[in-house]
């Protein structure tokens, strides 16, 4: 079966925006296959620790907001670009990788998320 690229962009981020604003079930539910390969160091593995990982965010920091910035798509993964705002107004710059089944369900994570600095050598944003 082929990739339906642009069907897979949309739930990437559905996906992540479900979770990310506090319902991480609902977001497993509707957009992750049967397995679910985690691969950041923080998260464990497999669909329940993604859902305990949101649920304590939700917890912990309940007022962040996400903007998407860029969407990439090649086969059967889905890129991520955001900028995320958290309370304190700390600012952070993130890379999410989605692997993709064949039924156009998430799979596979990887992501690397980095801090805005204040000061920076050039003028050019992180995003």
């Amino acid at each position: 079966m082929t990739q339906n690229i642009e069907a897979n962009k949309k739930a990437a981020i559905n996906f992540y925006q479900t979770a990310y604003l506090g319902e991480p079930s609902k977001a497993v539910e509707r957009y992750v296959g049967e397995q679910y390969i985690q691969h950041n160091p923080a998260v464990a593995d497999g669909k329940q620790g993604f859902i305990d990982y949101f649920e304590k965010m939700q917890k912990e920091y309940p007022k962040k907001e996400i903007e998407f910035l860029r969407i990439i798509a090649e086969g059967d993964l889905v890129a991520l670009h955001t900028h995320q705002t958290w309370p304190g107004d700390d600012h952070y710059v993130t890379m999410d990788f989605f692997r993709f089944n064949d039924a156009g369900k998430i799979v596979e994570h990887w992501d690397s998320i980095q801090s805005v600095p204040e000061d920076s050598k050039h003028n050019n944003t992180m995003y």
